[in-house]
């Protein structure tokens, strides 16, 4: 794949133009304000990812009416000062010895309630409720699950080579030898693909031969490919901070005509899913395009998980293409489409593929590899 330039860093004004897009959020979902410990939500905010994330109180108070403040430990604010986003928000640090729930607690009204991100630790969340007995708190996930859901064309970019970087490792996987390999060495391969290309974290590799692929996640094993066998490739990570996802089914050796056919079902049922993706349709609709295909040709009881679910600096994340979510698809959100079937104690088939809805009103692939069946040997 040819070397492209990496993508320009956000900058303080991109950090702080999503701090205040998040007050805005949470006051208009009746929240007092959002607090959020380290992991995706604090990097996707400021920047900042602690190197470890221990014990220690780290928290980012983003309160209606105040501007934004980082409770850090003392020992870890010269890393935090370093952050992209450090200039557009106050440090406020604590040394061991104090108590870090009577730093923050003047941040917060007394009687708020407050978003907080899902990965908090409950005994700081049960810290700060010891020091304001009068708040009350929810999780991000229930209050505010569009939070990061919406790219900007800068994440959208990120999203597109992380995409690209997962094309050019299936086209490099399918030169590899699969029958006699064991499914662990196949998923080496594929890691050491996704590095090769630019990713600078391998979220999974999925390998799922003969009857292990009719397990939608299932953990490559010792088991050693055979020819007859169909495999399910299913791989991802992070590059520049945003994710990829990808699956594609293939086939060790010719497949058998039911193979083919269930494998062109799966085929049909992924195009129908992305035909239905334009701004306006409810999430839910995405599934149900997709899982009628597949219902109709018979196999509705062996499409046993959701069509899809959101992507960007986590590789899962809302929103979901599942029945009961109404909420519409807007231009800038990223998120799978991968319908499956999975014939126990045989075989299973995947096609997946990151879309994105666009202003003109129509779908967006960011993974543009064939979904025709591969035969490899």
């Amino acid at each position: 794949m040819p070397s492209t330039p990496a993508p320009a860093p956000f900058t303080a004004d991109d950090y702080r133009a999503r701090m205040e897009r998040a007050v805005g959020s949470a006051a208009d979902a009746g929240l007092a304000g959002v607090l959020v410990a380290p992991g995706p939500d604090l990097v996707y905010l400021t920047g900042y990812q602690p190197t470890a994330i221990t014990e220690r109180l780290t928290v980012l108070v983003l309160a209606v009416g105040q501007d934004p403040v980082l409770v850090v430990p003392t020992l870890e604010a010269p890393d935090a000062e370093k952050a992209a986003g450090a200039a557009a928000l106050t440090l406020r640090d604590w040394t061991d010895g104090k108590d870090p729930y009577e730093v923050t607690a003047p941040l917060l009204d007394v009687d708020g309630r407050f978003g907080v991100s899902d990965n908090a630790w409950a005994m700081h969340l049960l810290g700060l409720q010891k020091q304001l007995p009068g708040t009350s708190y929810v999780s991000l996930t229930d209050a505010l699950p569009m939070l990061r859901a919406v790219k900007d064309s800068h994440e959208l970019a990120r999203v597109a080579a992380a995409g690209a970087a997962a094309d050019e490792a299936y086209r490099e996987i399918l030169k590899v030898r699969f029958a006699g390999r064991r499914e662990t060495e196949v998923a080496a391969d594929l890691a050491g693909l996704l590095t090769r290309f630019g990713h600078s974290q391998v979220d999974f590799t999925v390998v799922g031969s003969g009857p292990n692929g009719a397990n939608p996640h299932h953990e490559a094993g010792e088991r050693v490919i055979e020819r007859g066998d169909m495999v399910v490739l299913d791989f991802g990570g992070l590059k520049h901070g945003y994710g990829s996802d990808t699956t594609r089914t293939v086939h060790v050796g010719e497949p058998t005509a039911e193979e083919q056919r269930v494998h062109d079902i799966v085929r049909e049922a992924q195009q129908a899913g992305f035909e239905a993706v334009r701004p306006g349709v409810a999430c839910q609709d995405v599934d149900r395009a997709a899982r009628k295909v597949i219902t109709d040709a018979g196999y509705g009881e062996y499409f046993i998980h959701r069509t899809g679910h959101g992507i960007g600096v986590t590789t899962h994340e809302p929103p979901y293409m599942i029945e009961g979510e109404e909420r519409p698809v807007v231009p800038g959100m990223c998120f799978s489409i991968e319908p499956g079937i999975y014939l126990p104690g045989r075989f299973g088939v995947r096609i997946e593929d990151i879309v994105t809805a666009t202003e003109d009103g129509s779908g967006l692939r960011f993974n543009n590899t064939p979904h025709e069946m591969a035969v490899v040997e």
